[in-house]
């Protein structure tokens, strides 16, 4: 439930302030990065947060870039000097100044002023690079040990530093990469680079290997896996074997001079590692580890007792190479055994306590060389006490080393709770297991607790579900079976991934993968990357509703302005289906397959009707109209806001015409989704909109038993229709019932993360049903974005209190810093603690039954309908 409060002091080691300064700079970040080492364009945008001891709101600011650190602290600016721009804005602020060019490493600083004209001091200087923007200036060639079964190569070159001046090492692979300089590993990230559309695409990540240079001959060590990029394979891989490119360059005088580069020069063995899956659905394997082989370090002693051979040049054919955009990933927690039970002789069950997206790592004493161990994986124990098999395995081979073996995974990962070892002739130590969650870096941005022990565990569930649903930049419908960017699961849980993390990055790099898998005429697949999968609209249309989404929650553009013509584009591609208005089947292609309405609706609800399917994607191209249009209007396209307003408006009065029943006061099939979705998108008139809820609630109670009746597709759409028209007690009593289908039935039966399925088919781990998680946030914590203002510039507070519950406390970090919400029911008054950054307004809105209210002990009027607040702690009791 708590990801550690997110406070304010977190970005304060990054400032750099006088102490008499009665506010302070913290948390800068270029592109939404941290001082990131490359980025994919000349023209960034900086973001900063403020805190202050004071209420008080930023009235100016003024930044400074320079090419030289120690001159930017002496004031001396030869990129960019803003001087003072009267402006509030602190979030991602455009670069302005002299033109940069790929490579250029740049410095940065800003102060701000506040309304009374105080300024504050400088902050710390942060740095950013514009990485390689044009593949052919990239130095150096592909090269990977010669074809065969050598999928986990060492590639090996020594180098002279004459001089320790900062120097850069870009490493682009086909493939997964680790890097070690003179035996140590360069950085803590694993599963390098993020992934893309490799037959299109592929990235380069940059390391700053300054700190772990000496002066004469160093050793460079690239670690190469498969991952992805395999033959055959879904990107047209074209050679059996990963690849890689790599530079290392020194900043000398100003300018990059390149010290050693990819090619022919270097050397490679193998590592002892092999992928063993073909990454295909339900086949994804694991790895062969032969600690026979395997090196013990990677020291120049160590490295010099093996045989290194010849490397080849590889041809690989033009494709995009840009910096990679978003966060690596990184070991995020460590967990030890829950339990460890014979099965068999020599056959052990783990149980690590819950499900985790990651690796495990076994110790084993000596044993005889060429011991084999086997390790099954899964997520799901049957009822009759076996693992559910679902295609993940790892192999272990024993050195005899008298001091045993260390096994851990490197360039694989499984999704797990359960793994049974074979062949291990002892029980093993618990301190001798561990498992690691991994993850993209990325920061917790919320958190939730309430007096409802149920509500606060289904929330956790949710929280840690999309942990290890979200990384190497996009997000997955399950980390094992599949293993898919799939567009559908993407959509039903953008919000809850997007509220409760600050996942910009990875959604900028998700989204550059679907628009490098649109074909010709603006037709896409329903995962990216990759490509195929079955699904319908809903899927291929997160291309329309991330970039929104995104600009929404993060104040962040860019998705908008670069990705506006792909929306445009596959809106284009919608209307070539539209028949007499109406969107119908389009055709399935070897990319693509179904026509999907709703997804995974529980037994008994015949999401499969294909009126229901009909109207489900009509309502949703409606949302996409809507999204469209207001995506046009922020980026000054006037003619296509109204354009799109106007197929909506038409649309809606199709899907009332066509769809809704007047004998049976319904539309379609009356099934939840199928009642809730034309309100949602605006298609039921006003005059029967009340019928329609209400009849929506009675075949509630009498089809549903009560309980959710809704899928994949369905649970983001209820979550927001329960919002909007605060039906907060539907919803908590949804939410409550113990039995199928439903959370707390997930829980009651041993989930720790959320199913594929109501009823626990397949995955026990997957993206479904989790856009059930804005409701903590918007309903019980009553914060609710502006679009007018994103990014949680404005917000209003209106907390929704089931019946039953009795206080929460609530936190959303935003681009301008924390908002808390602390309510509390007392007999007939309510308690409201609100605390507002830097930046922030928001309109409190009175409570409906509300006689009284007072603020900060002060009288309020209740005829007001809200209450507006600046930034600042504030406590508001109203009188029922």
């Amino acid at each position: 439930m708590k990801k550690g409060f997110i406070c304010l002091l977190l970005g304060l080691a990054h400032t750099c302030v006088s102490l008499a300064s009665s506010f302070l700079l913290y948390d800068l970040r270029c592109e939404n990065l941290g001082n990131p080492l490359a980025i994919d364009n000349t023209l960034p945008h900086f973001s900063w947060k403020l805190t202050s001891r004071q209420p008080m709101r930023q009235c100016a600011y003024e930044i400074q870039v320079a090419t030289d650190s120690l001159e930017l602290t002496r004031g001396n600016v030869n990129l960019w000097n803003s001087g003072k721009i009267r402006s509030g804005q602190s979030v991602m602020v455009p670069y302005k100044g002299k033109g940069l060019r790929p490579r250029m490493l740049c410095y940065w600083r800003v102060r701000v002023e506040n309304e009374h004209g105080e300024q504050s001091a400088w902050s710390s200087i942060q740095r950013f690079a514009i990485g390689i923007l044009d593949h052919r200036l990239f130095n150096g060639k592909y090269i990977g040990l010669a074809e065969g079964d050598v999928r986990s190569p060492l590639l090996r070159k020594s180098f002279m530093v004459k001089q320790k001046n900062t120097t850069f090492l870009h490493v682009n692979s086909l493939g997964y990469h680790e890097v070690y300089i003179n035996g140590k590993k360069a950085d803590s990230q694993v599963l390098s680079p993020a992934v893309s559309q490799l037959d299109k695409r592929s990235l380069i990540v940059t390391y700053d290997i300054t700190p772990f240079l000496s002066q004469g001959e160093n050793d460079l060590v690239i670690w190469l896996g498969q991952g992805w990029y395999k033959k055959p394979g879904h990107f047209k891989a074209q050679y059996e074997g990963p690849v890689v490119k790599a530079e290392i360059s020194v900043l000398n005088g100003g300018r990059w001079e390149t010290i050693a580069e990819t090619d022919r020069t270097w050397t490679g063995c193998e590592s002892g590692y092999t992928d063993m899956g073909t990454w295909k659905a339900l086949h994804f394997g694991g790895e062969r580890i032969d600690a026979r082989i395997v090196p013990s370090d990677l020291s120049a002693g160590e490295l010099n007792k093996r045989q290194w051979g010849t490397v080849a040049e590889v041809d690989i054919r033009e494709h995009s190479v840009s910096p990679q955009m978003c966060e690596p990933n990184r070991i995020q927690e460590t967990l030890a055994p829950k339990s460890i039970t014979p099965l068999d002789q020599d056959t052990w069950l783990v149980d690590m306590g819950k499900v985790l997206t990651g690796w495990f790592e076994l110790q084993v004493p000596q044993l005889p060389a060429g011991h084999e161990i086997s390790v099954f994986y899964s997520d799901y124990m049957k009822e009759e006490g076996t693992i559910e098999e679902q295609g993940e395995s790892d192999l272990y081979i024993v050195s005899g080393n008298p001091d045993g073996n260390i096994f851990r995974n490197k360039f694989h990962y499984h999704a797990f709770r359960y793994i049974k070892i074979v062949n291990l002739p002892y029980k093993p130590d618990s301190k001798h297991i561990k498992a690691h969650l991994i993850h993209g870096d990325y920061r917790a941005a919320s958190t939730f607790i309430c007096s409802d022990k149920d509500l606060n565990a289904i929330h956790d569930m949710i929280d840690y579900t999309t942990r290890c649903l979200t990384f190497s930049g996009y997000m997955v419908d399950c980390p094992h079976l599949e293993r898919m960017g799939y567009g559908g699961d993407g959509n039903s849980s953008t919000q809850t991934v997007q509220t409760m993390y600050d996942v910009a990055p990875t959604f900028l790099n998700w989204m550059q993968a679907w628009k490098d898998a649109m074909r010709e005429g603006g037709s896409l697949p329903h995962t990216a990357p990759c490509g195929g999968g079955g699904g319908g609209p809903y899927w291929c249309g997160f291309v329309v509703m991330a970039p929104w989404r995104t600009y929404i929650n993060y104040n962040d553009p860019r998705l908008l302005e670069r990705f506006y013509d792909t929306m445009k584009a596959w809106m284009d591609y919608v209307e070539r289906y539209r028949i007499d208005g109406l969107l119908k089947r389009w055709p399935d292609t070897p990319y693509r397959s179904w026509f999907l309405g709703d997804w995974l609706a529980p037994k008994g609800v015949d999401y499969t009707n294909p009126v229901s399917i009909d109207l489900v994607n009509n309502c949703f191209i409606s949302e996409c109209f809507e999204v469209m249009s207001k995506a046009a209007s922020v980026l000054g396209k006037s003619e296509d806001a109204v354009a799109f307003a106007n197929k909506r408006s038409e649309l809606n009065a199709l899907i009332h015409e066509r769809f809704y029943r007047p004998a049976e006061e319904k539309y379609a099939t009356g099934s939840q989704l199928d009642m809730i979705y034309p309100m949602l998108a605006g298609a039921v008139p006003d005059k029967l909109y009340s019928l329609v809820s209400n009849n929506l609630k009675r075949y509630t109670a009498e089809q549903n038993k009560g309980h959710i009746g809704v899928g994949l597709v369905g649970v983001p759409v209820l979550t927001e229709w329960a919002i909007r028209n605060k039906e907060t007690d539907f919803m908590y009593n949804l939410l409550k019932k113990q039995d199928y289908p439903g959370y707390l039935y997930m829980l009651n039966k041993g989930a720790t993360t959320t199913w594929e399925y109501w009823h626990g088919e397949r995955s026990r781990i997957h993206n479904c049903y989790n856009g059930i998680g804005t409701w903590f946030y918007q309903a019980v914590g009553g914060i609710r974005t502006d679009e007018g203002q994103p990014g949680y510039k404005h917000v209003f507070i209106e907390p929704q209190i089931p019946e039953g519950v009795t206080w929460a406390k609530v936190s959303k970090e935003t681009p301008f810093g924390t908002i808390y919400v602390g309510w509390h029911l007392e007999g007939n008054k309510l308690k409201l603690n609100i605390r507002l950054p830097i930046g922030v307004t928001a309109d409190v809105i009175t409570p409906q039954d509300a006689t009284e209210g007072w603020l900060d002990n002060q009288r309020i009027s209740i005829l007001d309908k809200s209450l507006r607040l600046d930034n600042g702690s504030y406590s508001c009791v109203y009188k029922f």
